[in-house]
Parts: C-alpha cells; structure tokens; sequence
C-alpha cells in the first residue's frame, strides 16, 4: 500500500516534469498508519462535520496527498494524477481547497498549515464545549497535521504551537517527518535545535523518535497520542525519498523529477512491479475507504439526528452558523445601530467605532469570535460583558493572541475553515506586514476572516516613522480578494463592520484610527450607499450639472476634505465631496454608478495620508493627489499633517491651482 503511493508520486511528478517526489516516498508509511487505521472520513462526503480534519502542512508534498485521496475512493481519478500540475487540473502543485475534494486547507508556505491546524483544533473544542451535551456528543474530531523540518524553521510554527499547548488542544496530532534533508542538504548544519525539549515546552505531549517506515509503530504512537490530554507531536524518522537507490536520503530527492533511470531503479529496489500509473486491484481494495466511512457517516448522522430531536434549538442554532447565515433580524440590528450613530453624532477614533460596532452586533452573534495580538486595550477589540478564552473556559469569545500576528492570523484562517465562527483579530497596521502571507492565504482560499489593523496612519504621531504606516493600506489593497474598508466616522465603521460579517466569500481589512475623528455631517445616511464602498457624501449645493471639482478621501482625511468644501462653497466654487470608505468595494460597482459618483470629466483632488499611487486611476482627466510618498516623522499628530499638506489651507490652494490651470 505505501509502495503505491510511492510509485504515483514518482510517475505525476515524472509526468510533469516537475514536483517533489521525496515527501511523499518518505510518508508513505506514516500515512498507510494514518488513513487506514485511524482518520474518520468519509470519500462520498468530504464535508461531513463529523470527520477528522487532515492538513498537509508541508504542502510542496502535494501527490502523497493527491494519491491518498485517490487510493481511498475521493472524487479524483487516475487521469487527475497524471494532469498533476497542469493548467485547471483538480491536482495543482500545492494543495487548495475548494479545488481537491478532500482538501481541508491550501498549503505550501511552509508553517501555515500547522497553524491552520492549530485554529480548526481550537475550533472543535470551542464548538464541543458550547453544542456537546452530557448525553450527546456530535463535534468530536482529530485534526492530524503532516509537517516536515521546513515548517518548524518558520517562526509561525512557534506562534502557533505555543498557543495550542496553552489552550491544550489534546485532539491535535502532528507527524513530523524528521528526515534531517531540506533544499540546501543536510539541515543539521542550520536547524540543530532539539526540537523535543522545545515542544515539550510548549506544553505538547511528544513521542518519539519512532520509525517512520513502520506502520504499525506509527499507528500505536497514534493510538497513544489520543489518550493524552495535550496536543502530541509524534517524531517519525524517516529517508526521504524512501526506495530511490541513489538519491534517498539526499536532497536530490527533495523537488525535481528522479528521471526514468532513477525511477525504474526505485521500483525494482521497492518490488513494484506494476507500470507508470498502473494500480493493481487488491492495492485499490486495500486502500478503498468508501464502505467503511459510509458506516461511519451513518452512526454519527443516526447519533445526530438523536440530537435534534432531543435539543432542537441548539440543532438549529449550529446549522445556522456552520451554514454562514446570519440570523433572521440581522438587517434590522445594522439600520438601528446607524440610526442611533447618526443621532449620537459622535467625534471619536474610528478604532472606538470600531468598538461600538462590536457592543452592537456581537450580543447577536455567538459565532463573532474576536482576539488582538496584546493590544485588545489599543485595538478596542473586546465588548461588554466578553468572556476571554482560557483553557478551563471554551465558552470565551475573546482570545489574547500575545504577540503573535503571524500566527494569529493564520489561526483565525483554520478557524473560519472549519466553520461555526467568524473570526477577527487585531494589530497596529504596521504590523500587517508580519502576517502578510496569511492575509494572502485567506485571500486566496476565499475565507471569512476579519483583519482588524488600527494606527492607521502618520496620525499615530510621536510614535514615529516605524510605526506610522503609510503604504500599508495601498499593499492590503493590492491583495486579489481582499476587501479593504477605510471609514470616516461612526456610520462609515458600522457599515465596514456588517460588509465585513456578511461577506462570505473572502476577507476583509478593517483599517482603524488612533486619533479622534470628527463625525461628519450630511443630508442623509444611506448605509446601502456607504456599503458600495464609495458614495456622493454631500452634493454641491446647485446640484450635480454644476460640480466644479469632486474632492475625493477615505478615513481621517474625509472630515479634513469636508472643512475645505466649505471654505470652496464661500468661495462660490461648487465642490462634490465623495467619500470612499472601501476602494475594493467601489471598484466592483457598475461603471454606470462610479461615473455618476466621481463626476465622469470633473476635476478630482484625492486626499489620504498614504502612498499616493492607488488614487491616481480615479483622476480621468484634470486632478491630483494629495498623499504620502516619503515616510513620516516623530512628532505630534498635529505637527505631522501640516508638515505632509493634510490642512484645510492646503487642499483649498490645491483645488485653486487646479481650476486656474484648467482655464
């Protein structure tokens, strides 16, 4: 069964020409241990809740598996094997869910997968402790993680595992493939550390080392691994790869093809006898796990279907939430919440909004799951009455990260796979750039993440040019499917805050102020409006035909852009304000709608304390861009936006300069 394995990963990547057959040889036995004897699942139905959750962290090993999932009876046939890396083939080079069924999470950066591991863990044992009941038992899985030397050199592997030993995720399992090769050789020469001392002082239960390349010491190590009450690191020796008379144990193995010499070597040291992509019968009936997890699947949906009946009301309630549905008054909580802001007119931080959105929504909604890496008194991440989450408490909904962005992100990226609660997490945003490849992960996998990032600007002041950020919104802008959400007052950050819950479909930055921003005041507040991402806030006074120039800003600078319309309105030059909480959101809209928004041919000044390039393509014709193309300076806020032009004085000459030049 393992020489199966082997033999596929060694002829898709052949086929290829291009891959990383030596995980895969070297796995192979750990993962017979595995999927034979231990992970519940169910090939038929690859999102059955009640199935164990297994991630490939080190993903450049993608066809061990690609051939697990086709030797176990998943929706991926022969022919998907041999397209393995090819343009639209259901086998990519790194595993992507959404895309392989079977496929819990898209890996590949090296130590994202462990800690995506770390939040489906969590996430199961917050669920467990609020559905489970004393007779009933319906979210009760294993998460198994593979992971290699390369993620735990990654700094995200501390992050993460440092926090599972914390929260003693006991139902997280990791196999360590300890091979002692990665790209460069032998690792022994930058990665010496004893790496059992080190989990063991994180708090994890490790076995080990044990051979990898005996299957049934794995899987009693397994087996030994479910009765502890920490989470279990299970060191597995082993050749990478495993049956190449010349290149196991080498990096030669690591990632390129073995070559037909090499391969047809390697089968006959293996006593494969069998062709290029040829399985016989018996090794399919060994591997097929399609009856067997059927049987499973109905024991836990009969065991569910008790539940139901016996607790109706939590049935329904983690049907909801495992759906993504928000509750049935929903629209009515976000109205009445704008509403009062609108009354209340407040002159706060828009961080503090950021606040307020949270005492008014998350009463509403158990599955708002919200944490800030040590900086929940800078972020205004928790709400009233919120329960911190501590290992002897699961039924907390606010999680103190520690200083941890990297990890943290990543963590809430396994909580939102694994489904039941929409995560958020908060930073300064300096410090997006730590998470940044988790950002683009849950970009990428198209997950409900929140990112919550305030200090959003040189308003950050005295803290200086290390800390104020002045191209980090552009770079989260640039992300492909990440929503990015700049408001200006308390309404603008409500509305950021219920675009960000209800999107289903990808994340969403929400990017906050240190400093109070007054609330601006217009003839309306029209949250469909504001959710477009980018709206007229107030006409020119003699109404669109005669809009002599659109001044055009996000976030702080809208309240600075609104003191100069009325400067330019008493110098009788009609000025359109268009505020544009949400650059992502507003490119989206119909051209119809941004024409008639921006003015199609008007002249636009476009004011925000940042990198100035992103504006420039909503400027068509006549116009400019007041922004940042330097880094700031420690002094206070105040000093700061005189210094950089972000003054009432400064946009009303700039708008002065720019019709003078256009006559």
């Amino acid at each position: 069964m393992a020489n199966a394995v082997r033999a596929l990963a060694m002829d898709a990547v052949q086929k290829a020409n291009s891959g990383h057959p030596g995980m895969p040889m070297g796995m192979a036995d750990i993962a017979v241990a595995l999927w034979t004897k231990h992970l519940r699942h169910n090939p038929a139905d690859p999102h059955w809740l009640g199935r164990d959750r297994f991630l490939l962290s080190n993903g450049h090993g993608s066809m061990l598996q690609y051939a697990l999932l086709h030797l176990s009876g998943y929706d991926l046939t022969i022919d998907d094997l041999k397209n393995f890396r090819q343009l639209h083939s259901k086998t990519p080079g790194h595993p992507e869910v959404g895309v392989t069924p079977g496929v819990e999470t898209s890996t590949g950066p090296l130590g994202q997968g462990i800690a995506n591991a770390v939040g489906m863990a969590l996430a199961e044992k917050m669920l467990a402790a609020e559905f489970n009941t004393e007779d009933c038992t319906i979210i009760d899985n294993y998460t198994y993680a593979f992971l290699g030397d390369g993620c735990l050199m990654e700094g995200i592997s501390h992050e993460a595992c440092s926090l599972a030993g914390i929260w003693k995720l006991n139902k997280l399992i990791a196999l360590y493939d300890d091979n002692g090769i990665s790209i460069d050789g032998k690792v022994e020469n930058w990665y010496a550390e004893n790496v059992r001392e080190r989990f063991e002082s994180y708090g994890w239960n490790v076995i080990g080392p044990i051979d990898g390349h005996d299957v049934e010491a794995v899987s009693d190590a397994i087996a030994l691994a479910k009765k502890s009450d920490k989470p279990t690191l299970i060191d597995c020796k082993t050749v990478i790869g495993f049956g190449s008379p010349n290149r196991a144990g080498t990096n030669k193995a690591h990632g390129s093809p073995l070559g037909e010499e090499e391969i047809a070597a390697a089968r006959e040291a293996i006593g494969w006898e069998y062709g290029p992509f040829e399985i016989p019968q018996e090794i399919y009936d060994a591997w097929d796990a399609k009856a067997a997890g059927k049987a499973m699947e109905d024991e836990w949906q009969a065991k569910y279907d008790a539940y139901r009946a016996r607790y109706p009301e939590k049935a329904a309630e983690l049907e909801r939430r495992l759906s993504g549905e928000l509750p049935e008054n929903w629209d009515d909580i976000v109205f009445d919440a704008i509403v009062q802001a609108a009354g209340e007119a407040k002159t706060v931080a828009t961080r503090k909004a950021s606040q307020m959105a949270l005492n008014a929504f998350a009463p509403a909604l158990p599955e708002l799951l919200g944490g800030s890496a040590d900086l929940t008194s800078s972020n205004l991440t928790n709400w009233e009455g919120v329960q911190a989450l501590r290992p002897d408490n699961m039924l907390g909904r606010h999680i103190n990260y520690g200083v941890r962005e990297f990890g943290m992100c990543a963590i809430m990226n396994g909580i939102a796979l694994y489904g039941g609660f929409i995560p958020y997490g908060a930073t300064f945003l300096t410090f997006a750039d730590y998470a940044r490849n988790a950002l683009r992960m849950a970009a990428l996998m198209k997950i409900r993440s929140i990112f919550v990032f305030t200090h959003d600007s040189i308003g950050v002041g005295e803290d200086g040019p290390t800390h104020q950020p002045v191209e980090h919104t552009a770079s989260l802008r640039i992300i492909p499917g990440m929503d990015v959400w700049r408001p200006a007052d308390t309404c603008e950050t409500l509305t950021a805050w219920a675009s960000a819950i209800e999107r289903k479909d990808g994340p969403t930055s929400l990017i906050l102020s240190r400093q109070n921003l007054p609330f601006v005041e217009r003839e309306e507040y029209n949250a469909d409006e504001m959710a477009q991402g980018g709206y007229i806030m107030l006409e020119a006074p003699e109404g669109a035909a005669s809009v002599q120039v659109t001044l055009l800003a996000s976030g702080s600078e809208v309240a600075l852009a609104a003191e100069a319309r009325k400067q330019l309105l008493a110098m009788n030059i009609q000025t359109r304000l268009v505020s544009m909480p949400s650059t992502t959101v507003f490119d989206r809209q119909p051209q119809e709608y941004k024409d008639f928004v921006l003015g199609a041919g008007k002249p636009v000044v476009a004011i925000e304390a940042a990198t100035s390039d992103i504006w420039w393509k909503y400027i068509r014709g006549a116009g400019t861009v007041i922004g940042m193309n330097t880094f700031g300076e420690s002094a206070p806020a105040g000093e700061l936006f005189k210094l950089f032009g972000f003054t009432v004085d400064n946009v009303v000459a700039t708008v002065q300069q720019l019709l003078n030049q256009g006559k």
